[in-house]
């Protein structure tokens, strides 16, 4: 049997052609839907909306909920209802974490904050979700939570000796509406937003911490 390399050389050299303009569209995909988002986040003034939190390690779940809210630039609050009160301020200068009923509330720099909620705060006012998640990818392999939403991969500056990946969910109207932190130790943190409310009034006091009588302040750098 005579074997045509010319037609082996065509039928690869086609393979190439359809393996290279498929890998063109997801890249388009990708720049497309990201563009989108930040064109949905970076007019938006301020930001409410309900979220859950689910820590996952070793078999052992553990879910918290609350309401976060955010405002630009670089403030946010997060508040936890269940299963018990706890409070996350960012003021734009500090963070603070506090919970009710106990005798010292934590205070350090933005600047020193090594927090995985902490990125969230630049989807308002300068959101570049290429420039923010290096490598971002579409992420067929992860299924979501509603049909019909994108899926992306990728990895936030400054946390790559403790993340493996992170997965965003992005909805038809280029919302964010879940991010899970896969961290290097093989634990997991899932956060679902829900009832998102856009630009609407939030004085800035509710950013800022005041220090209940007899609570201690310790200056501290801490994390999720």
């Amino acid at each position: 049997m005579i074997v045509d390399r010319n037609s082996i050389l065509l039928k690869f050299a086609a393979v190439l052609s359809i393996a290279s303009i498929s890998t063109l569209a997801r890249a388009a995909d990708v720049h497309a839907i990201a563009d989108a988002v930040d064109r949905h986040y970076n007019h938006l003034h301020t930001l409410e909306c309900e979220f859950t939190e689910t820590y996952s390690a070793a078999g052992s779940e553990r879910t918290e909920a609350g309401t976060l809210w955010l405002k630009k630039p670089g403030k946010m609050r997060w508040e936890y209802r269940s299963p018990k009160a706890k409070l996350f301020v960012v003021d734009g200068k500090n963070a603070w974490f506090y919970v009710p009923g106990e005798h010292q509330v934590r205070r350090t720099s933005v600047k020193k904050l090594d927090d995985l909620r902490s990125p969230l705060a630049l989807l308002l006012g300068k959101t570049q979700l290429e420039k923010e998640l290096l490598g971002l990818s579409l992420a067929p392999e992860a299924a979501p939570l509603v049909p019909g939403d994108v899926m992306l991969k990728g990895m936030p500056r400054g946390f790559g000796d403790r993340l493996n990946q992170v997965l965003v969910e992005i909805t038809a109207e280029s919302a964010i509406s879940r991010i899970v932190l896969q961290e290097a130790d093989g634990s997991s943190i899932e956060y679902r937003f829900s009832e998102q409310k856009e630009d609407v009034k939030m004085a800035d006091q509710r950013f800022e911490f005041q220090v209940p009588d007899g609570v201690e302040v310790v200056e501290e750098s801490f994390g999720q």
